[in-house]
This record gives C-alpha cells, structure tokens and sequence, in this order.
C-alpha cells in the first residue's frame, strides 16, 4: 500500500501472474470515530483468446442469392473490435448491400459476381492488449445465374416479426435489421406511440441501425424497422425494455449534532427493478451491531433522537438491484463544542458600486451556532429586510453603496458560547467606458483607429487590453497601441473582425467592441461560359470574385474583336450586381472574346479572364454609311463623300458601297456605281451649283444593306457674278457709319450665299490733306443681311468703301465706291510738355502738337496753380494760347515756388485730354549771398547765443498761432472760392453742390511728371497718377445759417485727390518764415 494513503498499488510486471490478483476489492478507513468503506472495486485481467482452427469449404452461389459470412470471434476481455479486410490489409469495401452486423458477421442482400473473392478475413483486435487475432480466409464464387428472380424482402437478422431488447439506463440503445432482396431493400425506422428523440437518435451502417444515446425509461416501447423494395415490404418489431443500475434521489449527507439533539440520515435510490436499501455502522450490517436507543431505522432513514456522544459512528447505505449498487458513508459526529469564527479577522472587502457584497463568516461551533451581524461600532442588529443571511453566516449586500462602506461585526452564539470577529467594507467607483470604440469601414491599404476613454476609480490600477475576435492582437507591427487608442496601419482582409477594448482593475472588468469591415473594389469575376450560342445572339454565364465586404452593385461586359480591332476593348453590355447571366446581341462576322468587370460603392474591379472566342456567322450589312454629303470643289464637279463602316459593322468580307446620284429638279434615272475602300466618289461634268439627290448603300458577299436614306447636295460653286447695288452711307457720329445696299439675285451668287463683305480705307485727312498709306480694314456680315455698322473710325477723316457679295467659292465683284466723311472729334493730348529756362520769376513752357488733333485747332489752354512747401495747392490761373503757338513764356512768377500746370488742346468740338507737368523758380541771388555772409559769423558765440533766442521766440509765436488757427477752424468757401478755384475743375461737384477741399499729408512724395487730364477737364485715376484728384478729399458738406458752405480740414496724404483745389496755408515753420522774411 502507498505510503501515507489508503492507495493499494500491484506490480503485475514483477510480483506474479495477473490472475493470481482477480478478484473483488473494497478499502476501510477507520479512527476512533468509526469505520467508513469504499465501493467494491473487481480487479479482472484482459484476455485475447487465439481462434479455434476450423476448415473452411469455399462457397459457390449464384449470383442474386443473399449470403451470411459468420466471424464469431473468440470471447476476449474486454470485447474484441471486428472489421473484415482482405490479404491486403484493405477494409471490405461496404454499402446498401453488403454490410457488417453488430455481430461481427458480413451479411450480403444478394451477392453479384464481383463478389467472388478468395480472401474475405474477419480481424478481432483487443485492444487492452494491443493484439489482432486473424479468422481463416473464406472463399467465395458468385456464379452468374441465367435468370436472376427478383423477390421482395425477408430479414436476414433478427429473425421473425418480433424481439425483444434490454438496455440500461445511460447506455447507447442499439437496434439492428438486416434484409435481403432483390434488388437491395432499403431500411427506415419508426417507434410505436411516440417520436424519435431528435438530438439523441443517429443511423448508422447505411441505416440498417438505430442508435440512441443517453438512453432513459422514457426510451422503453416498441420500435419498427421497415424493409422495402420494389416488390414489397416488410417490418419487424423490437420490444425495448431500459432496465437501470441503482442511482441516487438523495444520497446520505453528514451529520453533525450536539448532545441531547435530534437528526435523521435519509438514503433515496432508484433504478429497475427498485433496488434494495440496507444500512451499515462502521462497515458492519446494523442488524448486527450493538443496540443504539437513541436510533431507529425506518426503510431508508435512520432516525436520531436525543442523542449522545456515544452515538458517533459512520453509517452506509448500500442500495443494490441485479444490475449494480451504490454505496454511500455519512459521518454521524456528535459533539459539544462552542462557537469559533473561521474568517480571518479585520478582512479587507473591496466591492464596486451597485454591485452584491458578500462578507463572509465562516463558523463552527455544535450545537449549532446563531449569526448576528452588526455595523459599527454601537449598531444595532441588521435586519433582513435590507440585508440577505446566508445559512453559511455570509451577509449579502444585494446593492451596495457608498454609504455601505465601514465596519461590520459577526457574531456567533450557542449554548456554550459566544465569538464575534470584525471585517470592513470599501465601495469604489465603478470602472465605465465613456468613449467607446465605433464600427469602422475602411478601404484596403489605409489606417483605421478606435478610441477607448475609461474613467475607474483613482485607487484601483486600471489595466488596457485590446482583443481581436477574442483573441490577442496579430503581432504586427501595424498595430500601436497609443493611449486611449489602438492604430491599425496597412489594413489587410485579415484585419478585419471584432475588436474588443477590455478595462480591468482587481475588482471588476468592462468591455466594449466594434467590427471593423476592410473593404475594396471587388476581385475580378472567373470562370466566364458561353452557352446558347445563336447566330446573333449567346448566353454568358461567370462566377463573381469576392466582393471584399461591399456589395456589388453591377457587372459590366466588354468585347474585343479579334478580326478587325484586336487588343481594343469596347463596352458590351451591363447587368445588376445580382446576376451572373447575360443574354448578349452580337452582329455578324465578328469574332468575339468577352471580359466582365465588378463594380462596387469603391469602384471597378480588374478585368476577368478573357472567354473562349466565339465567330459569328457572315451576313448582310444592316446598315449604311452616315454623314453622306454632295459637294463641288470644281464648278463642274459633284464631290459624294461618306463615313465608311469599320470592319466590326461590314457583318461580312468584301464590303463596298453603291453610290447614286441624280439632278434634283430633272426627269433623270438614278446613275450608280460600285466602290470599294474609299469614302468618296468626283461625278464630273456637273453644271454649276445644281442640287443633286444622293444616296450611299453598303454592301458586301452576302448582300446589300437595307434602302438607303435619300440627302441632297449641290454640285461645285463658281465666284458670283454680280455686285451689290444702291450702296450709301449714313455717318452717325466721328467714329461710327451705317452702310445700306441691295441684295444680288440668288440665281447670280451661284453657290450658298454666305453673306457681304464691305471694305472701306481713310482716303486722305481734312486737317493736313496728306496722303498716307492705305491700310483696307475688313467686315463681313453674314447671309442676307443688307446693311451693317462700320465702328472704331477717326474723326476728321475722309474714308472709301465698297461691297462684295461672298459664297463658297469666293467674292463677286466690288459695288462702286462710296466716299464719306467723318466730322471733328476732340483732339487727343499734346504730345509733349516741356519747361525750360527758369528764372526768379519766369518761367518758358515748350510743347508739341497732339498726334491725333481730331480736326483744327482753336487754342490751347493752360491752367497753372503754386504748390508750397506742404504740398498745398494755391490759387488756379487760366490762360488761353493761340493754336498756332509751340512755346510760351509766363512771367511775374513768386521765386523759389513750384508751380504745377495742366495743359490741353481744343477744336470746335471741345476739349481734348490733357497733360500735367510742375517746375520750380530759381531762389534770389541776393538772399544767397546774405546767407553766404552769415556763414562768415556763424562760428562766432554772441552770434550763436542770438539765433538760440531767436529760435525760441519764433518757436514760441509758431505755438501761438497754430492755437488761434485752429480754434477758427472754418472758413467761408467764397473767399477761398476766389483766391483758389479752379474754374474747370468747380463744375464736376456742382451736381451734389459741395467742393473738396485740400489738407496736409504725413508723407511727401514728389509729384510725377507727364500726366493727362481727360477732355471732359476731370481728373481720372487711370489716366494719370498725379492729377488734381491726387491733392484733395471730398468731405460731408455743412451749411451756416446765411447759407454758405463750411469746410473743415483733415490730413491727408499727398496722393488723395484735391476736388475743390483750395489752398489752405497751414502754419509750418517755413511759412512762417517765409512771412518774416
């Protein structure tokens, strides 16, 4: 026996022969409380008993005679498997006809001559002792029987209509019918009164048995196996009894009680037939140990009362039926013992919020202990209306709370005693995803990401994991792990799945998922078939690649046509994403391969495989050439052109084209002709510009295409014949004349009319009468239009023009000229502006002529204004010159001023633009030489002392009169009305009846020279960036009482415009200078 155990351990390898070990076992444990048994254990030694020799005579039937080859093998411990093999060591081959028994024997429902073999073995293996043992070979020979008579079933085992079977309960029920016949009968199942049980039910040996597993009582009845063939049936009734080894309704428990108690030890079995109940004590049969007067023994229950220490012992119950028994030991203990708390103390219990607390107290104590629980210290008992008591002494909190948390004390009483122990409760927030993962759908190749936020109690360690489908993520370097998310970079069809983000702490877990679907474009269809193949029409079938999780939408078909386009692929057909069929219309003579593409929500597949070819017959052209035309390029010629049919709608060999034609106004036959490999055919010896009727027909080996379309076209065009009379002009203003003729006839245009063309030139100029080069300007109005505009003419000007009618071919002849002439414009401005020779108070002005005076010239004007050292504008002066004068000289000028002038040209009909220069006067030679002098003392320090005073004083008088200036503020407009205005530049506010007025800048930038003023006397942007409108601002006009305007000032850059050109002296140190001076 194994040292420290009740283990029986028996060598057989070295201790003797295993028979000498069969028997029945059973093993005692025993102390001074009592004896307690074990289930009789029976020891039995395998065995793989050897066949008996026997002589086997070779079997000889005729073929359509059913057959029993027997094995019975020999009776081995445990039971032998059987299979039938042949010399090879190949399973009998097995089905509806030929099959195995459960009996081991080989049964043939009718034997055939393929049957006939020398080696049918049957094999025994045991393999408890890992043997086969071999029966002798059996010869069979079927002999082919003249006539095989067929005959309904009868059943070869079991045998008669009826039988009976027994199974034990939990046991595999199995029920066999074998039949023979011819030809072969088919076997089917069904159970009297009731149904097959559905999970529990299995057919095996090609259904010849019935399997039941897990069999119970309910099994018992009546089961019917049904043979039939073509000529009848027949059925056979098995009678199921399931008989049951003994098994436990309530098995003995222990028992523990305290002197002076009662109890009861209850034993319940069952089985079939019922089985018998004893009891044992200590191992002994209690009819045969001493008397116990606190026991009394009622069929399957003792019963305890008042009982005494001495009534321990173990007691067993041994329920037992023909087929088996169970054994049980219940340990009676009875002792006095007081209360002891098992649960070790100040136990630290964490729970989360919400949740069940359990807070166990572990007891012992005999008699029974009671269980008080209490919270707190001074607490009072809980009660169960709040709480659950476990009949273990655990305190169930069904939800606990914040305010669960602190101290519980349990208390166990008896009659011999009391303990108590404390244990404490913690609440912790529950851990909560708040941000969980969402449902992705992602193209193959990019980056998905799913975000994870968890909030967890802060004394809780919170732990991350991310799952896929259950299981751990790939290691792959695809996948970060950043935070609150987890990256799948170069997504994969694999990745796609579930994942799950899990958040553990030591006290609870939580979880959250969400699918990922990688999708794509659709892998490309397979497997293309053409079927139902007509002359112009055929079935192709595929099979659809994977839609990588987006459903296709369509299927789109292309062709190729390896005779006349090879390598080009053209669109076939297309088809909802539910069919894999399309009944395709071809044309003839075309030798076809097909391809099909997917198409999903992220676009096209690749193409498929290409189809087998497919050549469909020659036929007739179904159609004829389009865009068929008729025109001359020569006035004696008809050109018949034509789009060609390409080799795909020739529908067979030799394409070529009849071409017809005939006059449209005569009595003419139709002319034709017949052409191949050209889209264009010359008819000569066309009258000039006569409609024609055409048509083009197609035509090829087979025959000719439908009647074609009738078109007309005109033979070739010549140039017209006739001009255009009655032309005259109507001048509208300088630059813009309307011209009028008469139609030509439409018999002498001799082609399509495309309208007139006028052509008209300046002849000479009214101003200088010099002649210059012809520059012929063109405009051509199209069809019968019978006047047009002549825009963009020059003023001033004589100009000469005639018409010509224009067809196809060319222009007519020229109408008679017209001459007419355009009146004066404005001229344009004076091309140069020069001021030269400056003195101290002169100034000499130079200037050319405009290029373009427009007609003749009346005068010049030129207006001219000071500007001082603040970019102010002064006074304006006018000043009107003779036209015949290039220079002029302007005198009683201020020294050292700069003065900006505004210069332009006039004709009757008004003024032109004008150009804009500014020049200083030269400084007074005098005051130079004085300043030179005082250079001489400069250095001197009573004349340095001087000047510093002076400088004050003139600082402090600048301050006085810049405080007076500005309290004034307004001045009235009329004054500076006539001491600055402008009168040509006044009127462009007269409208809105408020003037600009001018005010300092921060910045001083020189003015540009070379700027123009346009002729209407305004100052334009565009025109020049340095004009009057760069030295004012228009500002909010005010009134005083007496109804004169009030200006006011405000700064202003150099650049703003001056509207009103007033000039308002504002007190600068050089002014006042200048005033001392």
């Amino acid at each position: 026996m194994k040292p420290g155990s009740g283990t029986l351990i028996i060598n057989i390898m070295s201790e003797g022969k295993a028979e000498t070990y069969e028997g029945v076992y059973q093993c005692t444990a025993r102390n001074e409380r009592g004896a307690a048994i074990s289930n009789n254990i029976i020891v039995r030694p395998s065995r793989s008993p050897l066949w008996t020799k026997e002589k086997l005579k070779p079997i000889i039937l005729p073929s359509g005679q059913s057959l029993i080859l027997s094995c019975r093998p020999p009776i081995g411990l445990p039971p032998a498997i059987i299979f039938w093999m042949d010399n090879s060591f190949q399973r009998l081959p097995q089905n509806e006809r030929v099959s195995q028994g459960l009996n081991g024997d080989l049964y043939f429902s009718n034997v055939l001559p393929e049957d006939t073999r020398d080696d049918y073995i049957c094999y025994a293996r045991f393999n408890h002792t890992q043997t086969i043992q071999q029966k002798q070979p059996i010869s069979l020979k079927v002999i082919l029987a003249k006539s095989n008579r067929e005959r309904p079933p009868t059943f070869l085992t079991p045998e008669g209509n009826a039988s009976n079977k027994e199974e034990l309960r939990g046991n595999v029920l199995s029920l066999e019918c074998i039949a023979e016949g011819l030809p072969t009968p088919l076997i089917y199942w069904i159970k009297e009164d009731g149904i097959l049980p559905i999970n529990r039910t299995f057919y095996r040996n090609f259904q010849k048995t019935l399997q039941i597993i897990q069999v119970s009582e309910a099994d018992s009845g009546n089961y019917q196996c049904i043979a039939k063939n073509a000529l009848g049936a027949i059925h056979h009734t098995i009678s199921v009894t399931v008989k049951a080894a003994p098994y436990w309704i309530m098995a003995p428990q222990n028992l523990v009680l305290s002197p002076g108690e009662d109890g009861a030890l209850i034993c319940r079995a069952n089985g079939n037939p019922k089985p018998r109940i004893s009891w044992l004590s200590n191992g002994v049969p209690i009819e045969i140990v001493p008397d116990d007067p606190s026991r009394k023994i009622n069929g399957d229950t003792i019963i305890f009362s008042n009982v005494q220490e001495r009534s321990s012992a173990v007691y067993q119950c041994n329920a037992s039926n023909e087929y088996g028994y169970l054994l049980g030991n219940a340990f009676v203990n009875v002792l006095a013992e007081p209360p002891r708390i098992l649960t070790s103390a100040d136990t630290l219990y964490q729970v989360i919020a919400n949740r069940p607390a359990l807070l166990d107290c572990a007891f012992f104590g005999s008699p029974l202990p009671t269980i008080e629980w209490f919270k707190g210290t001074k607490g009072s008992a809980l009660r169960e209306d709040i709480y659950v008591f476990h009949e273990n002494g655990t305190l169930e909190i069904p939800v606990a709370q914040k305010d669960s948390t602190g101290t519980y004390t349990c208390v166990a009483r008896n009659k011999l005693g009391m303990a108590k122990n404390e244990v404490h409760l913690e609440i912790k927030e529950p851990t909560r995803i708040i941000k969980q993962p969402e449902y992705a759908v992602v193209q193959r190749g990019s980056t998905v990401s799913f975000e994870c936020k968890v909030k967890h109690d802060h004394t809780l360690i919170l732990t991350v994991i991310w799952l896929k489908d259950n299981g751990e993520l790939p290691s792959d370097g695809r996948f970060t792990i950043d935070k609150d998310h987890l990256e799948v970079a170069d997504v994969s069809d694999s990745d796609g799945g579930t994942y799950t983000c899990v958040a553990n702490t030591t006290l609870d877990s939580v979880s959250a998922s969400a699918v990922l679907s990688v999708v794509d474009v659709p892998n490309p269809p397979f497997d293309l078939e053409l079927t139902d193949q007509l002359d112009k029409s055929v079935q192709l079938s595929w099979t659809p690649g994977d839609d990588n999780n987006s459903p296709i939408t369509k299927f789109i078909i292309e062709y190729e046509d390896a005779m006349h386009e090879a390598g080009l692929w053209h669109y076939q057909a297309e088809v909802p994403g539910t069919q894999t069929t399309a009944q395709l219309k071809l044309s003839p003579y075309v030798n076809y391969s097909f391809r099909v593409m997917a198409e999903n929500s992220l676009g096209r597949s690749l193409p498929s495989e290409t189809s087998e070819q497919y050549f469909t017959k020659a036929a007739e052209p179904d159609k004829n050439p389009m865009i068929v035309e008729g025109l001359g390029s020569e006035p004696d010629n008809l050109v018949i052109t034509w789009q060609p049919l390409n080799g795909f709608e020739s529908n067979g060999p030799g394409l070529q084209y009849k071409v017809s034609w005939r006059q449209k106004d005569g009595d003419d036959e139709w002319t034709s002709v017949v052409v191949a490999n050209v889209s264009k055919y010359i008819v000569s010896g066309t009258p000039t510009f006569v409609p024609y009727l055409i048509k083009v027909q197609a035509l090829n080996d087979v025959g000719f295409a439908p009647e074609p379309a009738v078109v007309m076209g005109h033979s070739g065009e010549d140039l017209p014949m006739v001009a255009p009379g009655n032309v005259h002009v109507n001048v509208v203003n300088s630059t813009l004349a309307e011209v009028h003729w008469d139609p030509v006839p439409l018999k002498s245009v001799r082609g399509h009319l495309q309208g007139y063309r006028i052509y008209y030139w300046k002849s000479q100029s009214s101003s200088k009468r010099n002649r210059r080069h012809i520059e012929k300007k063109i405009l051509t109005f199209q069809g019968s239009k019978t006047h047009g505009m002549l825009p963009g003419l020059e003023p001033f000007s004589h100009y000469t023009l005639h018409v010509r009618v224009v067809n196809g071919k060319g222009e007519g002849p020229a109408s008679p000229t017209r001459v007419f002439h355009t009146p004066e414009g404005v001229p344009s401005a004076p091309s140069s502006l020069k001021i030269i020779n400056p003195t101290l108070d002169s100034l000499t002005l130079e200037w050319d002529p405009p290029s373009h005076p427009n007609g003749i010239l009346t005068e010049y004007t030129l207006k001219y204004q000071p500007i001082n050292s603040t970019h102010e504008l002064g006074p304006l002066v006018d000043l009107k010159i003779p036209a015949n004068k290039t220079r002029w000289t302007l005198k009683n000028l201020n020294f050292s001023t700069r003065y900006k002038f505004y210069f332009y040209a006039q004709t009757s009909a008004g003024s032109g633009s004008q150009i804009t220069e500014e020049a200083v006067t030269i400084m007074d030679e005098g005051k130079m030489a004085m300043a030179s002098r005082q250079v001489d003392i400069a250095t001197q320090g009573w004349f340095i002392g001087l000047m510093c005073a002076v400088a004050l004083l003139i600082l402090i008088l600048l301050i006085v009169c810049f405080i007076r200036r500005n309290k004034g503020g307004k001045y009235p407009v009329k004054e500076k009305e006539d001491a600055h205005a402008d009168p040509e530049i006044q009127p462009m506010k007269e409208d809105d009846g408020t003037f600009g007025e001018y005010s300092d800048a921060e910045d001083h930038k020189p003015l540009k020279k070379g700027s123009r003023t346009p002729s209407d006397r305004t100052v334009k942007k565009e025109d020049s960036d340095d004009s009057l409108v760069d030295y004012g601002e228009g500002v909010n006009g005010q009134f005083n009482e007496d109804g004169s305007f009030i200006g006011q000032y405000s700064g202003k850059k150099e650049k703003e415009p001056a509207e009103g050109n007033e000039s308002s002296e504002a007190p600068s140190p050089v002014n006042a200078m200048n005033s001392f001076v």
